[in-house]
């Protein structure tokens, strides 16, 4: 399926994805009397055809430009080094991208520069693409980006007021389908392919939708941390009374901020942004303790020793890593390999299970530990070919929420069914051949804890049949632990329910 990307700035995310530059620089500081801080946030609206599995590009401009007459001529740059995202893994997401402070004034435009397309899909056509991705099988494209590499965007929210000190939010939306060619070459400039809007005011109870960053925690002081960022941004991050700290390693002061050192990864889902620049987090997630690795990747193979995932991300705590996404990864299982789910402080109802390779479906999205010093990779050097493939072991697998969109097909309170294009792939040991794509319905379980956004109201009473939506939630297999191609496709615990207005892309 073809996605569509949102991006936020505050000045709202290209998949939610910081405000001095540069290593070692100052974290942030007051805006100068006259600015505000803007933010850059960006997300995904999925699209219809071929599977697109894994599409990442690099951010590597985004300029606001003053309008004529406002007094100002200079251009506001919010970003400084290309920032890698992830468009995929944002269909019901956000990621929180860049904040930057910019003169108070109007202004008429953003342009967005990109690079390096990475597009990886599985081919569910009837014809070979070249001679080297045969049908059925999972491919690694590098498209040639058409037209223009920048995008100039000028239509509403422009004439766009900053208001000094005040935060203002951006968000991008990336529209896959539109973008996406039928030859799939990348076409910035096609009709609809980004759009922008504001990030409105959070309403009661509510935060703004300004994404998620990960990180390593470079320093730690009372209810503040610095963060660095993989595109060597450090941000200062906030939490109160209202953050929730998840997976939160043991110390001696359970529960605090100061059990964090220097080094551990860490994911924050960003509530706001503060008039001095500073994000306040409404969580933050413990990922990794320093000089560790992980993966987290899409459940394309399995048996009860070995599983096979496309990457999706490699968030590490160790310095130097060569990044593992758009590869894919041969995991085999230690003796005595821990399972869990990553709740994320949802409670799990009773009666779904992730707690042995018998419960491993297709399609889950998994965290996996990797034991140190065992990956190895080889690299394809064919162009339409196979991904890099690497192989390594593994002591623990927490069972993350995946990302799936379709069609409402059916609702009964407090579960619906989506149609979704399912195609599970073969088990470890050969090439990755996928099984003809099915249109499969899903089943969506709610519960009291979901949140629905884009809906009226955003609770369950606002869905509808024929609602185009996005799921992001936890797959729990629904075989009783088979290891053969599931009767059923998972059920689907949903954390957040996403409407995408106009039905399809």
């Amino acid at each position: 399926m073809y996605k569509r990307l949102s991006v936020a700035l505050l000045c709202s995310a290209l998949l939610s994805l910081p405000v001095s530059c540069g290593s070692g620089s100052p974290i942030h500081s007051m805006p100068a009397n006259g600015s505000a801080p803007v933010t850059l946030t960006m997300t995904d609206d999925p699209p219809s055809g071929v599977s697109v599995l894994f599409f990442q590009v690099s951010l590597t401009s985004a300029t606001l430009t003053p309008a004529a007459g406002s007094g100002s001529t200079s251009l506001v740059s919010l970003v400084e080094n290309p920032i890698q995202i992830d468009v995929t893994q944002l269909q019901a997401l956000s990621a929180f991208l860049a904040n930057e402070n910019a003169p108070a004034g109007i202004y008429s435009s953003l342009s967005l520069t990109f690079a390096n397309p990475q597009l990886v899909i599985f081919n569910s056509s009837d014809v070979s693409l070249g001679s080297s991705c045969a049908v059925g099988s999972i491919c690694t494209l590098t498209p040639a980006i058409g037209s223009s590499a920048t995008v100039d965007l000028t239509s509403a929210p422009f004439p766009l007021a900053v208001t000094d000190q005040t935060p203002l939010g951006l968000l991008i939306d990336f529209h896959l389908n539109s973008i996406i060619q039928s030859d799939l070459s990348v076409n910035l400039s096609a009709a609809n392919g980004i759009t922008l809007s504001q990030v409105p005011a959070a309403a009661a109870g509510q935060a703004p939708p300004f994404g998620i960053v990960t990180g390593t925690v470079a320093t730690v002081s009372g209810d503040q941390f610095t963060l660095a960022t993989p595109w060597g941004k450090t941000l200062t991050v906030d939490v109160n009374s209202n953050t929730q700290l998840v997976d939160w390693p043991p110390c001696a002061s359970p529960g605090a901020l100061s059990c964090l050192t220097a080094g551990d990864a860490v994911q924050v889902q960003v509530a706001a942004v503060q008039s001095d620049g500073s994000l306040l987090a409404a969580s933050v997630k413990w990922l990794l303790v320093k000089n560790t690795q992980s993966v987290l990747g899409r459940v394309i193979g399995y048996s009860t020793t070995r599983l096979r995932l496309l990457v999706f991300a490699s968030p590490s705590a160790v310095a130097g890593t060569a990044p593992l996404q758009g590869s894919i990864a041969n995991v085999t299982l230690d003796s005595g390999a821990t399972f869990a789910v990553d709740a994320n402080g949802f409670t799990i109802p009773s009666g779904f299970s992730f707690s042995s390779a018998l419960n491993v479906t297709w399609g889950q999205e998994l965290q996996v530990e990797v034991d140190p010093g065992s990956v190895s990779c080889v690299a394809s050097n064919v162009i339409p070919g196979p991904p890099p493939v690497c192989n390594f072991t593994t002591n623990s697998l927490k069972l993350e929420p995946s990302q799936l969109s379709g069609t409402i097909a059916s609702i009964s309170s407090p579960s619906f069914t989506i149609d979704y294009l399912w195609s599970p792939c073969a088990p470890p040991g050969g090439a990755p051949v996928c099984n003809v794509v099915a249109l499969l319905q899903y089943s969506v379980e709610t519960t009291s804890q979901t949140t629905y956004e884009n809906f009226n109201p955003d609770n369950f009473s606002g869905l509808a049949d024929n609602d185009f939506v996005s799921v992001n939630g936890w797959l729990f297999e629904a075989d009783n632990g088979l290891l053969d191609t599931p009767v059923t496709p998972p059920e689907i615990l949903a954390n957040d329910i996403r409407q995408h207005p106009g039905g399809t892309f």
